[in-house]
Parts: C-alpha cells; structure tokens; sequence
C-alpha cells in the first residue's frame, strides 16, 4: 500500500483531502498531514511517503521549495501540486521540481482522481522495474560461476587482449588475476574416465566432479594462485600464476609474504610440487588416478592459449607413456617445432593379410610378434594416434570374426565376446590397454584355429580332467591354475571345455568333488567337516549348501539315506 502526505496551511484543504477522498480504492493509505513546507519536510523525513500533495504558496516554505529538497532527498517520491494561482511561473517551477501534474483549487475530485491514478500507475511501473531488477541481479549472482568459467574458457582458447574492457570483466567476476604474470596453465586428465561415468548416476558425477574440482582448488590456493575449472568431460583445466609479489611457500606449504620458498629456486620447481600434490591428493581423497599435462610458462593472459594447447597435448601423451604421470611437452621427447606427418605410417591390405594368415595358422608366438611390430608402429603415430589405433583394432576385430564365420568356429561365446570387446575399445586411454585387449581377443581365436587344425581338442580337455582328478582336494585349484598347467588363458580353457562337454570346468570340478563327497559319506568314520576339507573347500558350511543344491540332500541327510 502507497502512502500519502498532504501538505497544505488551509485547514479546510486538509480535511477535505483527508475524509472526503476514498484513497483505499487507489491501494493507498493517508500517513499524515503538515500545514508548512518546514513541517512537511520533517514529515516527509519521518513518514518517507511515496506520494505527496502539496500547496505552492505556504507561509514559511512554500510548495516549491519543499518540493526542491524532497527531490534532492527522495527522488522516488511522487510530487502532485494543489495551488490556487493559475500562475504560468508557478507552472513552470513545477515542472523544473519533475511534479507528476498540478492541480487548481478548488479541488475537482474527477480531476484528482484521474490525476492519482496516474501516480499510481507510475509508482506501480517503478515497483515493477524494481522488482525485475532484483530478479536478474540475483539471477546474474546465480549464474557467476558459470560465468567465471565462461570467461576462463575463453581465455584457454582464444587468450585475452590488454585494455580496459579485459580488466573491467576480470574485476566484474572478481577472479583477480593481473594480466601480467608469470602463467601456466595445467591440465589434470582423470584416468579411464569411462568407467567412473558407468559407476555413477547423474547427480552423483556432478558431485564427484565438483570434489575433484575443489580438491585441484584447493591445492593450487596451497601452493601459487589462480582457478579451476571443468572443461571437457574428464578434463579440469587450471590456470595458475605466481606474480612479482607473489607469498612464496615456505616448508611444509605455510604462507610467508616476501620470503623465499625453502627447497624451491623459483616458481617453476613449485609448479611440479604443485602437480605432484594434485596427482597425491586426488589418489588418497578421491581414489582416483589422473594424468596431468603443463604447459610453458607465459608472460600474460593473452598468451595462455599456447600453454593450454601444451598442456592438453602433454596430457593426451599419457595414450603411449602411461597414466598417472605428471607429463611436459619435454616428456613427450617431441621437437615443439616438428612437424607430424600423417601418413608416416598406415595399416595397408598388406598387413591385414600377414595377420589374417597367421591366425589361419594358429601360431601364438608369430601372433605375438607380430602384435608387436604393430603397436610400435602405432606408438610412432603420436598426434592423433589413439584414434588411429582404435581404428586398426576395429578393422583387425572385423577381420577377425570373418575369419572365423569362414571356418564355422563362431558361436555365442565367441559373438558375446566380440560384442564386449566392442564396448571396451572405447574405453581404453593408453596404447598397453589396447594392446592386451586386442591380443587377448586374438589370442582366443588362434588358439581355436590351432585346436581345430591339430585336433588336440579332446586331448586337452582330457588333460584338464586329469588335473581335476588328480587335484580336487586342493582348495585353491581355479581355471587360472588349470590353465596355466596346460600353457593356455583361462578364457580359452573355459571355451574349449564347454564346447567339448557341454559343461564348464568349475561345474566339471564341483561334480568331481560330490562324488568323491559320497564316497567318503559311505564311510560312518569320516566326520562332516573331515570330507568337506577332503574334497577342496574350506568352508562345512558352504560345502553342505553345495551338496544339497546338487544332491537335493544335505550331506547328513544323505549318509542316513544309505544305511537305512
């Protein structure tokens, strides 16, 4: 509700304008009333109204002097004019104060009415541009982070130039950083990202990625200045700098203006301590690792640009180096001025054709060598290289599963498989990944080529059966063990075995022991738990679950079932 002063020194004025106007009809309420200018501006001080009537001439101060002091006082209050002087000067004074009209006494109340409907109107417009104003500075308040990283990002990507417009936008979003300053920029690449994708629901990995973003926050506060910020998916991009002022670290990370940083020549040395706590705390606090890429040092945020480029290149090196390393464009063993060549090395009909023959063959060791060759010959392609390389695996596995539709070996092991390599490919990050899962794939195939072509299929499942016979008391006996007795992968053993009998070496095992289980039981001698440590488990407990489940009795129950 709007409030209403009447400032008039005829007693008949105020009264009428006080009793005989409906005000609430205009959302208004009547505050009070001054019979002088002097009075009516204490009462303006103390009522702060939004509306005021006022007579022009009064006796002490008139109406536009009152009106000259309120305007440079409250320049919102809305100021209307009741005058009995139709004086053009007076109307002139009025609009010179910005009176909202005036007003001729008599009071017309027609005329008032339109008249205060009409301030209405504009103090509602003014509450209304008011309250939408509040609205975006507290949206834009909302919004600052995103647009901090906004600004951030372009930084890394474009750099900024010098001028007053660059530093007018650094101190809007309170980044403080000097334009000149000795700047780096590191990029912290978190290892095999995918699978953390797959662990989390979509609210739980903006939370995780914002630990990760505040534990990097953090640690650069501890050691130099600056921010960071989440680019890519995976990727936290920081720009930091050590100015000419800048507190040195002493010790153990304690601040200490003007003091030179004990164990660290200059900022450089601190920059990989930096990187080094990063890569730490992110291991011991999120249980993740990363790899961390750093540019070269600039002079300005204009130049930050190349230091991004560095640093991302230094970090995407981690595909043929490894994870979990601190990485430079040095680490890299790269001449910063060479020049990639493309086309230096292609997986040609040549190639595929020696692959493919040697998996015809099914020579292990030929294929081993010549995997080999291969990945030391995609480790070269170092720009652009990962991708190429998914690309050659992608052809081999297709080469692959023709190879063995041709043969009639494929089956729905061997498609679920090919299904899941198909999946992970895209999920490996170094070249050593990719190796192992193209080999093991292959390896697989080789292995069925070669026990077809020799027929020792049945001989080596005759051989795992031997080993089960001979070592099912032993209660760490797996396919693993099996396998490495009979110098093939467990994957291979387990294909091969099912393939041959139906069943699956653990299912083979766990049928092997129960017999052996019965037979003891038939002896009264042999306590329970005597026979369960006698035909591999440790647990009584489990092996009695086991037995039920593939007797249909306890193994109690079964003993008394054959003395009866």
């Amino acid at each position: 509700m709007y409030k209403l002063l009447v400032v008039d020194d005829e007693p008949a004025v105020r009264l009428g304008l006080r009793n005989y106007v409906d005000w609430g009809q205009f959302d208004i309420r009547f505050v009070g009333e001054a019979d002088d200018g002097d009075t009516g501006l204490e009462a303006v001080e103390r009522l702060m109204p939004d509306i005021v009537l006022t007579d022009v001439r009064m006796p002490n101060m008139d109406g536009i002097t009152l009106s000259k002091e309120i305007r440079k006082r409250f320049p919102d209050t809305k100021i209307v004019f009741v005058s009995g002087h139709d004086d053009s000067d007076y109307l002139k004074s009025a609009m010179k104060v910005s009176a909202v009209d005036y007003i001729l006494k008599p009071v017309n109340l027609q005329e008032l009415r339109t008249v205060i409907a009409r301030v209405v109107a504009e103090l509602q417009e003014v509450q209304t541009e008011r309250r939408m104003t509040q609205q975006m500075q507290a949206k834009l308040q909302e919004s600052m982070p995103l647009l901090r990283e906004k600004f951030l990002l372009s930084l890394i990507l474009n750099g900024a130039p010098r001028g007053g417009r660059t530093q007018e936008r650094l101190d809007f979003l309170g980044l403080g950083l000097p334009y000149n300053a000795a700047y780096w920029v590191i990029v912290v690449s978190v290892d095999r990202f995918a699978d953390i994708v797959e662990k989390y629901t979509e609210r739980d990995l903006q939370i995780f990625c914002y630990a990760i973003q505040n534990v990097c926050q953090e640690v650069v506060r501890q050691y130099l200045q600056g921010s960071v910020f989440e680019h890519r998916s995976g990727e936290f991009v920081g720009i930091v700098y050590a100015d000419q002022g800048h507190a040195c670290l002493t010790g153990a990370g304690q601040a200490s203006a003007g003091s030179t940083p004990i164990g660290y020549d200059d900022p450089e040395e601190l920059l990989f301590e930096l990187a080094s706590q990063l890569r730490d705390h992110l291991q011991r606090f999120l249980r993740i690792s990363v790899t961390i890429g750093l540019g070269d040092r600039v002079s300005n945020l204009g130049e930050l640009a190349g230091s991004y480029e560095q640093a991302r290149e230094a970090a995407a090196g981690k595909w043929y180096l490894g994870q979990n390393q601190i990485l430079t464009m040095d680490s890299l063993n790269l001449d910063k001025r060479e020049t990639f060549d493309e086309r230096s090395y292609r997986f040609d009909s040549a190639e595929s054709g020696k692959l493919i023959s040697i998996l015809k063959g099914g020579e292990p060791r030929q294929l081993g060598l010549a995997l080999d060759e291969l990945f030391d010959r995609l480790a070269r392609q170092r720009r652009g290289g990962l991708k190429y390389s998914r690309n050659v695996i992608l052809q081999i596995v297709l080469l692959a599963g023709q190879l063995m539709l041709e043969l009639n070996l494929a089956d729905e092991e061997l498609e679920r498989r090919e299904s899941w390599l198909w999946e992970e490919l895209f999920k490996q990050e170094t070249i050593a990944e990719l190796r192992q899962l193209l080999e093991t794939y292959l390896q697989e195939v080789c292995g069925r080529i070669g026990e077809r072509r020799s027929g020792r299929a049945s001989n080596i499942v005759e051989r795992v059966r031997a080993i089960i016979e001979r070592r099912y008391a032993d209660n760490k006996l797996t396919v693993s063990e099996i396998g490495r007795e009979v110098y093939l992968t467990d994957t291979y053993i387990s294909l091969l075995f099912k393939q041959e009998t139906g069943r699956t070496v653990n299912e083979w095992l766990t049928q092997y022991r129960m017999e052996k289980a019965k037979e003891l039981l038939a002896n009264p001698t042999y306590k329970l738990y005597d026979i369960c440590y006698a035909v591999g488990y440790a647990d009584p407990s489990y092996f009695s679950k086991l037995f039920k489940k593939v007797t249909g009795l306890t193994p109690s129950v079964y003993r008394e079932t054959r003395h009866i």
